[in-house]
């Protein structure tokens, strides 16, 4: 087997942060840039491919000299980040929230189809292996929200807590940073949204039940699918889907409204059991539910592409044509009001199943809305600004 090595000059500056290896684990992770699509136990991405913005790329090319080669095991690397602002605020029409908060940037759980995966870009990591083996967790993340909350002209509106990646993956057990935060939203009376596919969430109950009970929370859980074997294909370190109809359940028992997101709905691989799965989840205790069809921005078109052809390379051909249609030709669409549903035959189809079954269960749309701004308070201590050298000058993630 045969690396060729390419260096590509564009016409404008790159910017990106080199982000050394500060362990045996992680420097042997540099060393499978640019390995053609591998299946590995426990990982979702079947490759490390390049960055948009890498100036160097690495293509592996067949010399006819091949040989069995060792696959190194991917260890999870997370390294502290001091970041320099926790809240992120948005207009889209397409979301049910304006501000977000994102504990942590890359995520273990391995989604193959997660469309935050490009952010890993911005840090000169690959938005494959990297995305869900070299974490950053945002350890001032409670510092911050205290000091956001206790600014004067701060106005509360729903908080939606880890939207870009889970903030209930397996490093949040040790690390405790969602907590904390929310701990805050809960002294200060804050209404907050979480979504998760974790069953860590159920670690929090003593604070969600509270705030449930005063409207200032809702909780969504994502399912996919009903099938055990291909969600460890797509999630493969997510908790299982039983587990997840279990947490919808306690959660439900617990007083909390628990919406379910059907997402991604992906043509052929799990847009057949979107009923199946919408009533367990109304049987598991969801009082709504909402969905989003497969989206490929960037780097998740290639890495998405790999793990059919991997997986299920006698219909691949057939999702792709089929996600198209719903693309206006493409194979993605980032357009304002199309690009979480789609548009088009296919994806009417999937809105009308939908909507037949949503009336079916009596579900509701699973939006983030009537929780209660008006019991908010201030808090009553802020943590001191961190006045380390070199304190949140990392650069900062697109995505929040």
């Amino acid at each position: 087997m045969v690396l060729f090595l390419y260096t590509v000059f564009v016409g404008w500056p790159v910017s990106k942060r080199t982000v050394e290896p500060t362990s045996e684990s992680a420097k042997s992770q540099t060393s499978i840039k640019g390995r053609g699509a591998i299946s590995i136990k426990g990982r979702g991405a079947s490759s490390n491919l390049a960055g948009r913005f890498e100036a160097q790329l690495i293509e592996t090319v067949d010399d006819g000299w091949w040989q069995e080669e060792e696959i190194p095991r991917l260890k999870t690397h997370v390294t502290p980040e001091r970041a320099r602002s926790i809240l992120t605020r948005n207009q889209s029409p397409d979301l049910p929230f304006s501000v977000s908060l994102n504990p942590y940037r890359g995520c273990e759980h391995g989604c193959v189809y997660c469309f935050a995966r490009p952010s890993h870009a911005y840090l000169g990591l690959s938005p494959g292996w990297d995305f869900e083996s070299r974490l950053y967790a945002k350890t001032n993340a409670p510092q911050l929200l205290s000091r956001e909350l206790a600014k004067p002209g701060y106005q509360p509106l729903p908080i939606a807590l880890g939207i870009n990646t889970d903030a209930y993956q397996p490093c949040e057990r040790e690390l405790n940073i969602t907590r904390q935060c929310l701990d805050i939203l809960h002294q200060c009376r804050h209404p907050t949204g979480l979504i998760t596919k974790s069953a860590l969430i159920e670690r929090d109950l003593d604070l969600m039940t509270d705030m449930a009970r005063d409207n200032l929370l809702s909780v969504a859980i994502t399912l996919t699918t009903l099938d055990h074997e291909l969600s460890r294909k797509l999630e493969p370190r997510a908790a299982s889907l039983q587990r997840r109809l279990k947490t919808i359940r306690r959660l439900t028992d617990a007083g909390i409204p628990v919406s379910v997101s059907i997402a991604p709905v992906i043509p052929f691989i799990t847009e057949q059991e979107m009923e199946q799965v919408m009533a367990a989840a109304a049987e598991a205790g969801a009082v709504s539910a909402n969905y989003i069809v497969l989206r490929l921005p960037w780097e998740v078109n290639p890495l998405f592409q790999d793990w059919l052809q991997t997986h299920f390379p006698d219909r691949a051909e057939r999702v792709m044509n089929r996600i198209r249609d719903m693309r206006g030709g493409k194979d993605y669409d980032a357009s304002f009001g199309s690009r979480m549903k789609g548009e088009g035959l296919w994806a009417d189809l999937i809105r009308q199943r939908f909507q037949r079954t949503v009336r079916k269960l009596k579900l509701g749309d699973g939006r983030l809305r009537g929780l209660d701004t008006s019991l908010f308070r201030r808090p009553d201590t802020v943590a001191a600004a961190d006045k380390t050298p070199g304190a949140g000058r990392g650069q900062m993630d697109f995505f929040g």
